[in-house]
């Protein structure tokens, strides 16, 4: 499969253009980038094209990978979507709930798969963990924790416009919410809670009655930096497994499930919204009605921050 990468910032230069480039079932067709210069160093560093449009990137491949900020993605792959390309994009999908139900029907109406890459549901000894804990079942409650030092440290990602907006909300509340809604089940209520910075505290009641809490932020001292989660119930207690290999081995699992679900498109099954799992067997699979799915409730713990209730979530 040619696939063309969207994107040229510390993201793409770590992790998606070198899986596309190693790869050994993909071609990496080309790069398209807001800046040319930046483009065309991180094509020249790959052996690839770079194209001075994203159309004519579109025009040459069979799928696009995007890393770029949300509110930047999201139109784009409606672009590529109605252009006829299948879609690897980036946690989350967009910073609205009504682009990203755009971005799904647009898939859905050109027949092309999308996916989105959730480094946690991707990295395969995370994702058979959480596999595991949904066919336990019976866990009454959660907590999470994932406290980074992004605004308080060196990190490249630091001036990211949209993460200094949005938070580690937006940020790092996709991972939470994809590990914790196949594990608990769909989110009925929640209430969010601001702290210092861009710290964010959510309490979640799932369907069935289990509850999680969380705490999220980008802003922590990186002496108190940390990722964990457990759950609690029948079974005892399980927390997330450590995972040394880095966010570019999972990325390579969502191009394998690209793969594999653009070619059972091809052959009449599957689409945006349906199709095979993440990692874990028994998944269900992070596409773009995920993808949905976890933007409403970002925007809906936005709505509660605002103004201080607990929301509903409709169906």
């Amino acid at each position: 499969m040619r696939i063309g990468l969207l994107g040229t910032g510390p993201w793409a230069q770590r992790v998606h253009a070198p899986a596309l480039a190693d790869h050994p079932e993909v071609r990496f067709a080309g790069v398209w980038g807001r800046r040319r210069e930046a483009a065309a160093a991180l094509a020249d560093a790959h052996g690839t094209a770079v194209f001075d449009t994203p159309e004519a990137l579109f025009a040459a491949v069979d799928a696009v990978a995007i890393a770029l900020p949300p509110d930047v993605q999201a139109p784009l792959a409606i672009r590529a979507a109605e252009a006829g390309r299948h879609l690897l994009l980036d946690k989350p999908v967009a910073l609205a709930p009504e682009e990203a139900a755009e971005l799904l029907a647009a898939a859905e109406r050109a027949a092309v798969v999308g996916r989105v890459f959730f480094t946690l549901r991707h990295h395969p000894t995370i994702a058979d963990w959480i596999a595991e804990q949904a066919a336990t079942g019976g866990w009454f409650t959660a907590h999470a924790r994932w406290l980074g030092a992004v605004f308080t440290s060196d990190s490249p990602y630091a001036a990211s416009p949209w993460r200094r907006a949005k938070g580690a909300l937006w940020d790092v509340g996709p991972h939470l919410l994809s590990v914790l809604l196949p594990a608990l089940g769909e989110v009925e209520r929640l209430t969010a809670v601001g702290g210092a910075a861009d710290t964010v505290h959510l309490v979640l009641r799932h369907a069935g009655g289990a509850t999680s809490s969380a705490e999220l932020s980008l802003s922590a001292p990186p002496a108190a930096a940390e990722v964990s989660l457990e759950l609690r119930g029948t079974a005892g207690v399980t927390r997330l497994p450590d995972f040394p290999a880095g966010p570019r081995v999972a990325f390579g699992r969502a191009i394998d499930e690209l793969l594999a679900e653009a070619a059972g498109a091809g052959a009449g099954a599957g689409a945006a919204g349906a199709g095979t799992g993440s990692g874990g067997a028994g998944l269900p699979p992070c596409d773009l009605a995920f993808g949905l799915r976890v933007v409403r409730l970002l925007a809906l713990a936005e709505e509660s921050l605002r103004t201080g209730r607990t929301v509903v979530v409709a169906d």
